[in-house]
C-alpha cells in the first residue's frame, strides 16, 4: 500500500515548534525570506548547489543558470565527472 502523500505545505512556527498546514503563499514567502536572509549576509557564497548527472542536460543548465543569475553563486557542483 502506497503511502500517503502531502497535498499542502507544512511550515514551522518562528518557535520551532510543531509543524503546521500552510498555504502556499505562505511556505513560498518563508522560503524567499529565509534565501533573501541567507543572501544578506552572505552573499553568493552562502549558496551551494548539487546537480545530478543523471538529469537532462536542459535540467543541469538551468540548475546552473538558476544558482548563478537567482542566487548569485557559482557554488555550483554534478557527479559528471564519474
Amino acid at each position: 500500500m502506497p503511502k500517503a502523500r502531502l497535498t499542502t505545505p507544512m511550515i514551522r512556527d518562528e518557535k520551532g515548534g510543531d509543524l503546521r498546514e500552510a498555504t502556499w503563499d505562505e511556505a513560498l514567502d518563508r522560503v524567499v525570506n529565509g534565501f533573501t536572509a541567507v543572501k544578506d549576509e552572505l552573499g553568493g557564497n552562502g549558496f551551494g548547489v548539487f546537480s545530478c548527472s543523471k538529469s537532462t542536460n536542459e535540467m543541469n543548465y538551468a540548475a546552473q543558470k538558476f544558482t548563478r543569475t537567482v542566487l548569485g553563486s557559482n557554488n555550483i557542483d554534478s557527479c559528471n565527472r564519474t
